[in-house]
């Protein structure tokens, strides 16, 4: 009925739309458990300022959020990881499903133990932790020693190790005060124990910064929230979507075209770019053009 042409295209189109709709089911699932763990933290975080304010619930009642979303992310880390997906905070949870049970024991007094041994499985995962920071630092300092390696992976390590260092060490020290606080040994006050718990936070969102791609299904944007601002804003996309650059006096004393931009400090990309080329058309050097006659 239809030519072999159209039929082919009518193919295309449905293997296209077929892949795109695995892709959207994809993101549509990994937003349900994403949604599905901030409603359980969300709850745990009610009920924990609720406790703390009129004591009327158990703890191990308030962290029984906490606990279903650690088993929960188990098998959403498997997902996360068969699909290409980021598993930051599922991750987190899943590893920390013994400490959540013994903190909430222990806060209800049906363990009695000091809260050294209570945070045993923090101590395990910063060992780990210690352990991949300091491989981190040594591979870091391995690559700069290479003379052959390519820059950019010198600084991508180099960032990563920083990072790491200023991610691990500051939440070792709050574990370490925070269980001295806990058991009576110390009268430093909480707003000083917590403190270096915000430089890890702060290093967090810097390097949260360098993740994987986000979900595209966040508020229906269906694109990279960049290239959103820029198409619902055009004033941004006229004015802040150009890169500056801070000229050298030297190059704005030899050359009198790019004076009046030197003038205001900053210097357009394409500009310099013009610059440059009507440069090399000046210092080119015209050759005239000489014909050689052969005789027969």
């Amino acid at each position: 009925k239809y030519p072999p042409s159209a039929t082919i295209k009518h193919d295309l189109i449905l293997c296209v739309s077929t892949r795109l709709e695995g892709q959207s089911y994809i993101q549509y699932r990994a937003l349900l458990i994403s949604l599905g763990l901030h409603l359980f933290l969300l709850m745990f975080v009610v009920l924990a300022a609720d406790n703390l304010e009129n004591q009327r619930h158990a703890w191990v009642s308030v962290f029984a959020p906490l606990i279903l979303i650690s088993i929960v992310s188990i098998a959403a880390c498997i997902w996360a990881v068969k699909h290409d997906r980021s598993f930051e905070l599922e991750l987190f949870c899943s590893v920390n499903l013994l400490q959540f049970i013994f903190i909430a024991l222990r806060l209800d007094e049906y363990i009695r133990w000091p809260w050294e041994i209570v945070f045993v499985p923090a101590w395990i995962l910063m060992c780990v932790s210690v352990v991949a920071v300091l491989y981190s630092i040594i591979f870091a300092g391995l690559l700069l020693r290479m003379p052959d390696v390519n820059p950019d992976r010198r600084r991508t390590s180099m960032n990563s190790a920083i990072g790491y260092t200023c991610l691990v060490a500051p939440l070792l020290i709050f574990l370490i005060t925070l269980a001295s606080k806990m058991n009576g040994n110390t009268s430093a006050t909480y707003t000083s124990v917590v403190s270096p718990l915000y430089i890890s936070y702060v290093t967090l969102i810097l390097m949260s910064f360098t993740t994987k791609r986000a979900n595209q299904w966040w508020f229906g944007l269906r694109k990279d929230l960049c290239q959103f601002l820029l198409g619902v804003c055009p004033l941004l996309q006229e004015y802040a979507n150009i890169s500056y650059s801070i000229p050298h006096m030297e190059e704005g004393q030899t050359d009198g075209r790019t004076s009046q931009s030197t003038e205001t400090g900053v210097i357009t990309s394409e500009k310099r770019d013009v610059v440059a080329s009507s440069r090399r058309l000046e210092h080119r050097v015209v050759v005239p053009a000489v014909s050689l006659e052969v005789p027969d």
